[in-house]
């Protein structure tokens, strides 16, 4: 199954220069208890953010670059229909499509989850979640986050599932 993972600011702001515009441990930390022991799917940009691939999953990367630029034991898919065909042979798995907006948008009409992190504050950025159409999917879980020292920011744990 096909889940859309992402943290987004006001407007949908995801990213700023290849990173995120902002620091919320408390996302990081929801981010790894989630896709512990699943797989990870970003694009290259988006997996060349984590610095390395990412412990304790299966990090595939889609690029049209060749797969001997990225570490051993890194999956490389070179096209949008091969993430979807990748996800076929695989229909009890968790897939987490974690970025960029260019793989978000060409899979909107392919996921079956949104994990989304909505943080109430306006950040400077380059790159914006695509529009999601919420009326195909039902909120089924709702968590509000800790605002603290370290989580400077309201925000809030939404999961939806397509109807």
């Amino acid at each position: 199954m096909l889940i859309f993972l992402w943290a987004e600011g006001h407007d949908g702001v995801i990213g700023q220069d290849g990173q995120l515009p902002w620091h919320l441990p408390a996302d990081m930390h929801f981010f790894k208890t989630v896709t512990t022991d699943n797989t990870v799917i970003a694009g290259a940009k988006t997996f060349e953010s984590f610095k390395r691939p990412l412990p304790n999953r299966t990090n595939v990367v889609v690029t049209h670059q060749a797969a001997d630029k990225f570490p051993a034991g890194v999956i490389v898919l070179h096209s949008i229909e091969a993430i979807r065909e990748y996800a076929r042979e695989r229909p009890t798995e968790k897939l987490f499509v974690v970025g960029g907006a260019q793989i978000f948008a060409a899979l909107l009409d392919d996921v079956d989850w949104l994990y989304r992190t909505v943080i109430d504050a306006d950040f400077d950025g380059d790159t914006w979640m695509p529009a999601i159409d919420y009326d195909q999917f039902n909120l089924v879980k709702s968590r509000q986050g800790v605002r603290d020292t370290a989580n400077p920011y309201n925000y809030e744990f939404e999961q939806y599932q397509r109807q």
